[in-house]
């Protein structure tokens, strides 16, 4: 229990607290945008009331989790001040900037378009609507843009120099466009985006299984099927290509992630750990399973390897991350999951294919759209997996190889931080709570299929007999 004694694990333990949490909304919100811009898009273009009624449906869903990410999200910032003062002290003209881009830019974006999005359906004309729909996705993951933008850097930074402990920007351009930036982006944008399709089509799922409208939710179920079919294996292939990076940026996490103690020398084929149980104290593998010569394919994609794999053992203990099985077994769970969510998608193809997965037949894939509903929380799981190996990998480092992370801390009484984390645990526990209610409620009420079109919508696909759409109150004799 040493660890109630110390301000810096507490500080760390509160900003994971903190992180974890708010990681869930959006990447939710950030998906989900699109997928309604989508829905939308088909609405105005087929003008088939269906698609306006699901674009009404999810975007309840979407400012749920808005509502969320943003009260669980300004805490993070906050701390930036209160437990990591050090830190931003040392990198604030440019890290500092970047979150205030985020803010300023793609934040109240977001926001200011959030409420024509959802209120303004009978308000202003469909075009103008959907301009709100696009802007609210495009500031949702501009705000995704800008975060990576920051931590990507503290991941490899660049643009600039130490001096005497504070970050010095030279070229602001190559300190954005950092060597980590661009596959740091592409993969949490994917990564929201495949939770989303799968927390969407998990939900479609549902309503068919339990024979809920469906064919209105078949309809989403395909759409999303749809865009997995590309989905899913590009964030396989952008997964591998940030590994890649690991490799050649970050030796110390890329051992941790392979629990790899020893050097493997150039030229030499390397097997692949599949399990272990790392031991920290030994410096070794209790107990392992190896899938031979696999590392050697995984990372440079040939039977040898033309650089060294370095091991943990090449570091002093103070130089090298610790929680070494966290790491491992996170990075595992991650990748894991990104390939079960890729062979669902591919068998849903192949029963869609045979044309299973009609409206009046869909209901028949009973272990398929179990498979489904089963897959609607993974995503979240691999993204928190992902955050872990990408942050606990870093240590000991704030900034990688510049700024330890004890040297960015606050000195804070540690009883002061505890009572601030426990405050956040509370709170976090209540607004979990209260998400899951709201929901569960959205959930078991279900669309409304009754829900009328807006008139301005209409209108224009409307023929010009009136008796066609609604009855002639004109007196007889006029008729006539």
């Amino acid at each position: 229990m040493d660890f109630l004694t110390n301000s810096v694990v507490l500080s760390r333990m509160q900003f994971a607290l903190t992180a974890i949490f708010h990681m869930l909304w959006p990447v939710l919100t950030t998906g989900m945008a699109i997928y309604l811009v989508i829905v939308e898009g088909l609405w105005l273009k087929t003008k088939n009331p269906d698609y306006y009624r699901h674009a009404r449906f999810w975007s309840k869903l979407y400012v749920l989790n808005f509502g969320i990410g943003v009260a669980s999200g300004l805490p993070m910032e906050f701390q930036f001040g209160t437990n990591w003062a050090p830190f931003s002290e040392a990198v604030g003209d440019f890290f500092g900037s970047i979150l205030g881009f985020e803010a300023s830019m793609a934040f109240m974006l977001e926001a200011g378009f959030l409420g024509i999005m959802l209120f303004g359906w009978e308000r202003v004309p469909p075009p103008i609507h959907y301009l709100a729909t696009i802007m609210v996705a495009f500031g949702a993951n501009l705000s995704t843009f800008w975060i990576l933008v920051a931590n990507s850097w503290l991941q490899t930074p660049a643009g600039g120099t130490f001096v005497n402990g504070k970050f010095v920007v030279s070229d602001y351009f190559q300190a954005i466009f950092n060597p980590f930036m661009v596959n740091s982006v592409l993969h949490m944008f994917f990564a929201t985006l495949e939770t989303s399709l799968f927390v969407i089509g998990g939900i479609s799922a549902w309503y068919i299984l339990n024979r809920r409208h469906e064919a209105f939710f078949a309809k989403s179920f395909k759409i999303v099927l749809a865009a997995a079919i590309a989905v899913a294996p590009l964030q396989i292939f952008i997964g591998h290509l940030s590994a890649e990076q690991v490799y050649r940026y970050q030796p110390t996490k890329l051992a941790a992630i392979e629990a790899q103690w020893e050097t493997l020398p150039a030229g030499q084929s390397a097997d692949w750990s599949l399990v272990a149980i790392p031991n920290e104290k030994s410096e070794r593998n209790d107990w392992e399973i190896k899938v031979p010569k696999a590392l050697s394919y995984i990372l440079e994609l040939k039977p040898t390897l033309s650089e060294p794999v370095r091991g943990l053992k090449e570091w002093q203990p103070e130089n090298r991350p610790r929680m070494v099985g966290l790491i491992y077994y996170s990075f595992r769970i991650m990748s894991g999951i990104g390939f079960f969510l890729a062979g669902l998608m591919l068998l849903s193809v192949v029963r869609w294919l045979r044309g299973k997965l009609t409206a009046d037949g869909i209901a028949q894939q009973k272990w398929l759209l179990i498979g489904w509903i089963f897959s609607a929380p993974l995503g979240y799981i691999a993204v928190e997996a992902g955050w872990i190996v990408r942050c606990v990998g870093r240590q000991p480092w704030t900034v990688y190889g510049e700024l330890r992370t004890a040297d960015a801390a606050s000195q804070l009484p540690a009883g002061e931080v505890l009572a601030s984390l426990t405050g956040f645990v509370v709170l976090y526990t209540l607004l979990l709570i209260a998400a899951l209610y709201f929901g569960s409620r959205i959930i078991r009420r279900g669309p409304n299929l009754e829900l009328p079109i807006p008139k301005e919508a209409v209108q224009p696909t409307l023929d010009t007999t009136p008796a066609q759409h609604e009855p002639d109150r004109r007196p007889v004799e006029a008729q006539q």
